[in-house]
């Protein structure tokens, strides 16, 4: 596989082979990301994987990142220079390969991503995609009963009014029939 072949897509066909471990670990080892040696550290710890799933960048803690960014540290010159350069490609309609994040004491730790978290943060993102390892499948469950529980809570509609009071269905159904002259359509 050549730099190309690491996106968001070939992410999805490789969860869909059940290969996703080792799509993380061909990724880590090509010049687009080359830390083989974080591939070797993640092979040993990380038992599971699962992806691509769509991340705030708000929840995750980078290890490096600009000044006005929560992160362990801080990206020297070049660094700032290559999330720059990465800002540029995704204006330009670049799709960067998926983060590589991993659980770690309850915390979406970002493993390999930081200049491309930064690049599309500067391009204007708040989220992307990324693949997450856990240490054993009961924390990849609760994950994914965790991601499950935020996604049906962020598509419930509102049932309170501006004012915080709750709606009344029933009687906001029949205003709607009042007010269109019995049909349900308008």
């Amino acid at each position: 596989m050549d730099d190309d072949d690491f996106t968001i897509e070939s992410a999805r066909e490789a969860a869909a082979r059940d290969e996703l471990e080792q799509w993380v670990t061909a990724f880590l080892r090509s010049p687009g990301s080359d830390n083989a040696e974080l591939a070797d550290i993640l092979s040993g710890e990380m038992q599971c994987w699962t992806g691509p799933v769509e991340l705030p960048f708000d929840d995750l803690n980078r290890l490096a990142g600009p000044p006005d960014q929560p992160t362990l540290g801080r990206l020297d010159e070049d660094g700032v220079e290559k999330a720059e350069g990465m800002q540029d490609s995704i204006e330009d309609g670049w799709s960067p390969a998926p983060l590589v994040v991993s659980i770690r004491d309850g915390q979406m730790v970002v493993e390999d991503g930081n200049h491309r978290i930064e690049g599309l943060r500067r391009a204007g993102n708040t989220a992307y995609w990324a693949v997450v390892g856990f240490a054993d499948s009961d924390e990849r469950d609760r994950f994914a009963a965790r991601s499950e529980e935020r996604t049906m809570s962020e598509n419930t509609p509102d049932t309170k009014g501006p004012d915080g009071t709750e709606y009344d269905e029933k009687a906001t159904e029949d205003a709607h029939r009042r007010m269109t002259g019995g049909s349900q359509d308008t």
